[in-house]
């Protein structure tokens, strides 16, 4: 395929909440410019973003996803990106790499969820954006009362630069405010319709208020009352665009009789070129967009097909590769060769030779790099920031509905991991399950049926156990002796224990007060061993007993029959016997949490975290939000991360940190033993 070089070429990414068209924007982008010949739509599971077995089943996205399109000799890289909350790492992934963003909206005069959050992150990291409104053809829609609730959101930032025309439910052409001309469908100039004319006068005065910002020049001709060109208007709205100043705002018809308008003239002429706006960090300093430099490129998403084998999307930074090239993974501090290079339009794969810098594509058949790894000329070295994708909030434990299937259900989900670097999967030593952790339920949920779809397996999903910690509340003492005689030599051993509460490095401490030889020195370390087995056993469960001290201090043994192994059972006698008369207890990891939330929310957030057992430490104001900071038992925040979405409309969210360990009240302590002697029937089954 042809090679482009950055003056040549846009990259952006289509962002928004879930269900407003974004990926139904791409099909009709690939529809206009011929790449496909045929719409295809999501509900029918055809579109080409929408790929994967389970976008089709839900007839949504999940995954970002890359396909390009040819306009006027500029090529446009699009990464369609995925709306729904559980998928935030997708767009992160996509805003660290695209050079500017289009929110993609419903035409229903307000401003969802998603769309808000997208906007806060574009303003957080410096992204151009656009705002798309879509679907002005539905009933009931209205771009005019979409436009008046973005900006009563964002305030000036919002400039329209298109008016739809409609004539009843029909998009018939648009009005271009920028050259203050009309266009039918065909592009063909018409007159601006009669009933648009206050309209179009209106956003004229705002837009030319807005682009008289760009310069002093422009200042000066605005307040003096001269005309400012059509040309003038393009080149100040592009200065403030490509600094994310403002957000220009058009709409179109994504679905059935596509109309995007002016949409891709408008992502030539003010879209930046790669370099132009987001600035990319390195070890090095800035690294500077030169197809003249040493080669870099980030891999910001890999694809895993267990026919195909990895698909890793790249980002070329600096610098060009070739296919037959060596390049080193800095991360990994491995050579890998380049054998296939390919352009991506959904699934299709197009073989280039050769990629520059400021383009998008994909290698295949590399053996160390995944996401978050930066490739680069070996004898260059300089390594990318990081990709700063979301901490999971949410987890399960998870296991094979087949016994004879475990380590296929872990394979495949350890292979999905390089596929989403938001989840996480690890054994908790404690407890001894797998825990899978990601953003929310959809997620994992869809990580499991990944593992089915790609790998055959069965995974389960249930609620993971709490570690719970067990210990004495007040001094008691205890004698363990262990004998036993079968005829030939014996086993004697017997020792007095004294267990208190107050270890002296908060876990268990060991004191050797035996005197007058009660005990020989050689069986006094056998004492501490029994009882350091024994501690992690649990006392009313199976959960370890912390902070106690435990003083040996008085004992028998036999000249023959002492042994090792006998003090070591009797020290384990004497901790069961202990401890279950020093008023044992279970303690609770109390987790510190800061939710983040709109204030408008703050109140609802409070009173649910009271439910919880929780503490409220204080509230603090930043960035115009409010952030409750808590403290509230871990088994009550299992899913906190579900509850808050809904409780703030997907607005909030939230850090854990473990505080400490706290004691259970009466009634969760029944609750603990419960399940413990329904975990060892199980086991016994």
């Amino acid at each position: 395929m042809a090679v482009f070089h950055k003056e040549n070429i846009r990259n952006i990414a289509l962002i928004g909440h879930g269900g407003e068209g974004k990926t139904s924007l791409l099909e009709a982008m690939l529809y206009k410019t011929k790449a496909i010949d045929r719409l295809g739509k999501v509900d029918d599971g055809n579109s080409v973003s929408d790929y994967d077995q389970e976008e089709i089943a839900r007839k949504m996205s999940i995954s970002l996803s890359m396909a390009y399109v040819n306009y006027k000799d500029y090529k446009i890289n699009v990464l369609d990106v995925p709306g729904f909350f559980d998928f935030e790492g997708e767009m992160v992934a996509a805003l660290s790499v695209a050079d500017a963003a289009i929110v993609v909206t419903g035409a229903n005069g307000t401003v969802p969820v998603g769309a808000e959050k997208a906007l806060e992150y574009c303003q957080e990291k410096g992204v151009p954006t656009l705002i798309w409104v879509n679907g002005v053809n539905k009933e009931n829609s209205s771009f005019d009362a979409t436009l008046d609730a973005y900006k009563n959101k964002y305030g000036s930032k919002v400039v329209a630069i298109e008016l739809p025309i409609m004539n009843g439910n029909n998009l018939v052409g648009h009005v271009d405010i920028l050259e203050g001309k009309a266009y039918d469908v065909n592009k063909a100039e018409i007159a601006i319709p009669a009933n648009l004319e206050g309209k179009y006068q209106e956003e004229d005065g705002v837009l030319l208020e807005s682009v008289a910002e760009s310069s002093e020049e422009l200042m000066e001709k605005f307040f003096g009352g001269e005309e400012i060109s059509a040309e003038e208007k393009k080149a100040g709205l592009k200065s403030l665009f490509v600094n994310a100043e403002k957000f220009p705002v058009m709409a179109g018809v994504a679905v059935g009789n596509a109309q995007i308008t002016g949409l891709l003239d408008h992502i030539i002429d003010f879209f930046p070129a790669p370099g132009e706006s987001i600035k990319t960090a390195s070890d090095a300093g800035e690294l500077v967009c030169d197809e003249n430099g040493k080669f870099v490129a980030q891999v910001f998403k890999t694809i895993v097909d267990p026919f195909v084998g990895k698909l890793l999307m790249f980002k070329v930074l600096r610098g060009k590769v070739s296919n037959g090239d060596v390049v080193l993974n800095v991360e990994k501090d491995e050579n890998e060769k380049i054998s296939s290079i390919v352009a991506l339009r959904g699934k299709k794969q197009d073989a280039m030779d050769t990629i520059y810098a400021g383009d998008m594509g994909a290698f295949a058949k590399l053996n160390y790099t995944q996401t978050n790894n930066t490739l680069c000329d070996p004898t260059a070295v300089v390594k990318c920031a990081p990709i700063e994708f979301p901490a999971p909030v949410i987890s399960f434990a998870v296991s094979s509905a087949d016994k004879n299937s475990e380590d296929k259900v872990f394979a495949g989900l350890y292979k999905l991991m390089d596929e989403d670097s938001t989840f996480k999967l690890e054994k908790n030593a404690e407890t001894n399950e797998m825990i899978l952790s990601g953003i929310g339920e959809m997620q994992l949920d869809i990580i499991c049926k990944k593992v089915k779809n790609k790998f055959n397996a069965k995974a389960e999903l249930r609620e993971p156990r709490i570690a719970y910690r067990e210990t004495i509340r007040k001094m008691v003492e205890a004698e363990g002796k262990h004998k036993k005689q079968s005829g030939g030599a014996g086993q004697f051993g017997q020792c007095s224990v004294r267990f208190e509460p107050g270890a002296e490095d908060g876990i268990f401490e060991f004191v050797d007060a035996v005197v007058g030889g009660a005990i020989p020195r050689q069986f006094i370390p056998a004492v501490e061993k029994g009882l350091r087995e024994a501690a992690p056993k649990g006392i009313q469960a199976d959960y370890p007993v912390i902070n106690i001290k435990c003083t040996v201090f008085d004992g028998k043994y036999h000249p023959v029959d002492s042994k090792e192994i006998a003090f070591i059972t009797a020290a384990k006698l004497a901790f069961a016997d202990g401890c279950a008369k020093a008023s044992p207890i279970f303690l609770e990891p109390v987790m510190h949490v800061d939710v983040i939330v709109p204030d408008n929310y703050m109140g609802d957030v409070m009173g649910d975290m009271s439910k919880r057992r929780g503490r409220i430490l204080g509230t603090n104001s930043v960035s115009g939000k409010t952030v409750v900071s808590a403290e509230a038992p871990q088994v009550e925040l299992a899913k906190y991360a579900t509850d808050l979405r809904s409780m703030t409309q997907g607005r909030g969210k939230f850090t854990l940190a473990f505080e400490r360990y706290e004691e259970v009240p009466a009634t969760q302590a029944a609750k603990i033993i419960e399940d413990y002697k329904k975990r060892l029937a199980a086991a016994e089954k």
